[in-house]
């Protein structure tokens, strides 16, 4: 199989083969590129790129260190097993969701999200400083602010829970915090596309911060639970579960449309 070239915007400023990375990832995370099959040769594929062998093998070390291929003598580069994936890479993340496998992905994220944020917030209630409160307040604050003005209502909410994982003081939960930087942003862009569809948003929010705030574990744990769970209700509606190819086609055009 040849490896199509597609313009990619995500390493626009990085380097050549950070943007062949790019492009192969996505590939790999759209099915074009199946577990198992074997890409082209260098000769081939850095003919396809334009470019040498050597910026071509850079961009092979950076998707084996997403654990998305693997490279042996005699038998080329494979794409692994999807099992193998370091799906908790920002990258592969980015690139999950905007697969054909998007939906998918969107709900195993908000899935993940109620096991983790929750905690956090728990134990943001506990350890969270005075300064760390108020980064908190000002995210929401923000989102207030911003109305219906979608990219501006995601910033903050995005930060709003940001700085709930990094008030736990928790090394391990803030850099889990960034680490799922994207696909937080993906679910909240998605719901927000849809203001209807959450026009408890912020009071929701409100709740969890005034648990944090009053020193509050459980209930901050409990007002995250509703927050998010309001908030997959919300996917699960843009989604609609289509039945049958046609229908599922016409719900990756509408989750595509509502993500621009």
């Amino acid at each position: 199989m040849q490896v199509k070239r597609k313009p990619s915007r995500m390493f626009s400023q990085r380097s050549i083969h950070g943007r062949i990375a790019h492009e192969i990832g996505q590939q790999i995370l759209r099915g074009d590129l199946a577990p198992g099959e074997v890409l082209p040769n260098e000769t081939d594929l850095g003919g396809d790129f334009g470019v040498s062998r050597t910026v071509l093998r850079e961009a092979i070390k950076v998707l084996a260190a997403k654990g998305l291929v693997e490279s042996r003598t005699k038998i080329g580069t494979r794409v692994k097993a999807r099992d193998q994936w370091n799906m908790l890479d920002p990258d592969v993340l980015s690139w999950s969701l905007a697969s054909h496998d998007a939906e998918a992905y969107a709900l195993a994220v908000s899935e993940m999200r109620r096991m983790l944020e929750p905690a956090g917030a728990a134990l943001a209630a506990q350890r969270a400083t005075p300064e760390q409160i108020g980064r908190i307040r000002d995210a929401l604050e923000g989102m207030a602010a911003a109305g219906e003005k979608t990219e501006e209502s995601v910033d903050h909410d995005l930060r709003f829970h940001l700085s709930i994982l990094e008030a736990t003081n928790n090394p391990f939960l803030v850099s889990m915090g960034h680490v799922i930087e994207s696909a937080i942003a993906f679910n909240i862009k998605l719901s927000v596309k849809f203001p209807n569809l959450r026009v408890q948003s912020v009071p929701l929010h409100r709740v969890v911060l005034e648990r944090i705030e009053k020193g509050d574990p459980r209930g901050a744990q409990a007002a995250m639970v509703k927050l998010l769970q309001e908030a997959q209700v919300d996917i699960e509606q843009i989604l609609a579960k289509p039945r049958g190819r046609a229908a599922r086609a016409a719900s990756t055009r509408r989750l595509r449309k509502a993500l621009r």
